[in-house]
């Protein structure tokens, strides 16, 4: 278990390269504050999702959000840019042979444990990885709002994430799309008629 905790260390550490790509200072945003922020928004999702009678498996919900970024402690934070150029397969299996090294020194129960969740968050096969990716897409979202308000400028691109298909059932898409729409309401609040580039 050591091992496996001395390498989580390596994300209070590692920056959420985007950002740095984008002009802000390194240490703007690290990637173990990001998995932060999606595990408790995620929380916060399954709870209303609870509150309007859907089921859902929060423990399931906070455990995927929790190890969503493990791979980053061996591959780094990989930004959209250079990921393209992998293809989505060999980026795949390249996070899934990392997650499997660092999980290797855990007890043969968690690892089987927390495999099955890496693999059914990477496939979105539940809604509780569905409502992951969503507390992903709005904790970045979120953050590139903090950055606005605080100067920032040239951040749009992460704003076409609202348009992404998060593939979420009825109740979950109208809770996501909820808390999309309050960003997007308060970024056009805060920019005004102020160009965001």
């Amino acid at each position: 278990m050591l091992a496996f905790l001395l390498e989580l260390q390596r994300l209070k550490r590692l920056d959420r390269t985007g950002w740095v790509l984008r002009g802000l200072a390194p240490g703007a945003e690290s990637v173990a504050a990001h998995s932060y922020g999606v595990t408790l928004t995620a929380m916060l999702l399954a709870d209303r999702l609870i509150a309007r009678s859907v089921p859902i498996n929060v423990e399931k919900v906070l455990r995927m959000a929790l190890l969503h970024d493990l791979t980053e402690t061996r591959l780094g934070d990989l930004p959209q840019t250079a990921a393209h150029y992998f293809g989505q397969g060999a980026r795949h299996e390249a996070a899934r042979r990392a997650f499997a090294d660092i999980i290797a020194s855990l007890d043969e129960a968690r690892r089987n444990a927390y495999l099955a969740l890496y693999d059914e968050y990477e496939e979105r096969a539940s809604l509780e990885a569905r409502l992951v990716k969503a507390a992903d897409v709005i904790d970045l979202l979120t953050q590139a709002l903090v950055f606005e308000r605080a100067g920032s400028r040239g951040l749009d691109e992460f704003w076409t994430a609202t348009a992404r298909d998060l593939s979420l059932e009825e109740e979950a898409a109208a809770v996501v799309n909820e808390v999309l729409q309050d960003l997007v309401r308060a970024r056009k609040d805060e920019l005004g008629d102020k160009p965001a580039d």
